[in-house]
């Protein structure tokens, strides 16, 4: 008996097969700084806490009425919290990525909306590297573009390390200067 694979079909060939990018703006994304997930972590935990306490306020408050078994309301929001302090941070984190091409940076962002955003440097005017309290602790950072024009005339990278935020934004800068010539 013989037990030879069937031959794919030309579909499944057509599948499996890795797909070229076709130009620079389809080119595989960076992924961002691991530790972005993890600042992503706190400050959905920090936004929790109010939720968490106005639900003990509120379990507080009719515990007395007996209209509720305890701990439902609470419950109900600590189950949500989890989800959005562990799995929410982390499908962010996944969903974000860039690529520094040539003479363009692209960022891709979004779970829900997706974005996929298209900087030219010729469009630059001004470079930002820039660091809140949670990132100066993880060590990343956020670069900014500021564009020409008013529709995205901003477009934030969170996320990077704080030396390729500072890489990124010299190289860009060099790309510009060479353009001026």
């Amino acid at each position: 008996m013989d037990h030879a694979p069937a031959a794919p079909s030309p579909a499944a060939e057509a599948k499996a097969a890795p797909r070229l990018a076709a130009d620079a703006d389809e080119a595989a994304l960076t992924r961002l700084h691991p530790h972005y997930a993890h600042a992503l972590r706190i400050e959905a935990l920090l936004a929790a806490i109010p939720a968490l306490v106005a639900a003990l306020v509120i379990e507080a408050a009719l515990r007395d009425a007996a209209l509720l078994p305890p701990g439902l309301i609470a419950g109900a929001v600590l189950v949500v919290a989890l989800v959005l302090v562990i799995r929410v941070p982390l499908r962010r984190w996944q969903a974000r990525g860039y690529h520094l091409g040539a003479d363009r940076l692209r960022v891709v962002r979004g779970v829900l909306w997706h974005s996929d955003t298209i900087v030219p440097f010729s469009r630059v005017q001004h470079i930002d590297v820039s660091q809140g309290p949670l990132e100066r602790l993880f060590g990343i950072a956020t670069l900014t573009l500021h564009t020409a024009g008013t529709h995205n005339a901003s477009v934030a990278l969170p996320g990077l390390a704080e030396e390729t935020a500072r890489a990124m934004r010299e190289a860009i800068r060099a790309h510009i200067r060479r353009e001026e010539l």
